[in-house]
């Protein structure tokens, strides 16, 4: 039996890839179980960092504030996201879309430290002038939301793009109003994009590093920016344990997601089906 060259060679390179950007993961799991004291060097298999972790106030209290803000974040990320996303399509002309548009699509583009020193010296004119707000999660979430809104956005249009306006009409045919459109029809058949657009947004705030430095204040320290201050002195085998505990958090909301979303698009098929036939 002949082999295809041109089979072998792209599952080699996909193999090298996929090696290349899982490998780091895979050592940081490992050495996560290390019983040396030196990241680098290997001391036997050991839950002692794990022991370890569950001391370190610090790093508990900043991850369990990067879980909420990332939280936050992504919902208001999405519900913002829908909505531009949606004017974007239905409405293909009106005053300023262009400039709408670009003001979406810009944090896409633009280097995370202009905006976190932009959004800064905007709060603290504001601050000044007004006396709020304080530095903190309330600003943290603000600047996160900014960036995941973009993200969001593109997700959701690209799905838009993609769907059938006739399901919409005959809806409208039959007399739903555009409200009972929009919650019975546009959104089932969108919610995929949104779960993957709340996944996206979600993994972003949670590891962002440069937004948060900018904008937190104190008692309000995330997860990276103790990590990010911690490598400056030389990395604890305790960071390998919160990074692996972040993996894992991650990998099963991806994972819980995708069967969420398979699901979700077999029971539309079969409907569609049984429609068509019904029909």
């Amino acid at each position: 039996m002949k082999l295809n060259a041109g089979a072998v060679t792209s599952k080699v390179w996909m193999g090298a890839v996929f090696l290349f950007l899982y490998m780091p993961i895979f050592t940081l799991i490992v050495l996560s179980f290390n019983a040396s004291p030196m990241v680098t060097s290997w001391g036997g298999w050991s839950l002692r960092w794990y022991n370890e972790l569950a001391k370190d106030k610090e790093i508990i209290s900043g991850f369990l504030l990067s879980l909420e803000i990332a939280f936050l974040t992504a919902c208001s990320s999405v519900v913002l996201g829908t909505l531009a996303a949606m004017s974007l399509h239905r409405f293909k002309r009106f005053t300023g879309r262009t400039l709408f548009a670009g003001m979406v699509n810009s944090p896409l583009v633009m280097p995370e430290v202009i905006i976190g020193l932009s959004l800064l010296l905007m709060l603290v004119s504001v601050q000044r002038l007004f006396g709020f707000p304080d530095r903190g999660v309330g600003t943290i979430w603000l600047g996160h939301t900014l960036l995941g809104m973009a993200y969001a956005t593109v997700v959701v249009q690209s799905r838009l793009q993609e769907m059938s306006p006739s399901l919409e009409e005959a809806a409208q045919d039959l007399g739903c109003r555009p409200l009972q459109v929009f919650f019975l029809i546009t959104l089932p058949l969108i919610s995929q994009a949104i779960g993957s657009a709340w996944l996206l947004t979600f993994t972003l705030s949670l590891d962002d590093v440069v937004l948060s430095a900018f904008l937190s204040g104190p008692g309000s320290t995330t997860m990276p920016i103790v990590i990010f201050s911690r490598a400056r002195l030389g990395l604890s085998p305790s960071v390998n344990t919160v990074a692996t505990l972040t993996v894992a958090v991650v990998s099963i909301g991806v994972l819980a997601a995708s069967v969420w979303i398979s699901r979700a698009e077999r029971k539309r098929a079969a409907e569609m089906a049984a429609a068509y036939r019904a029909a």
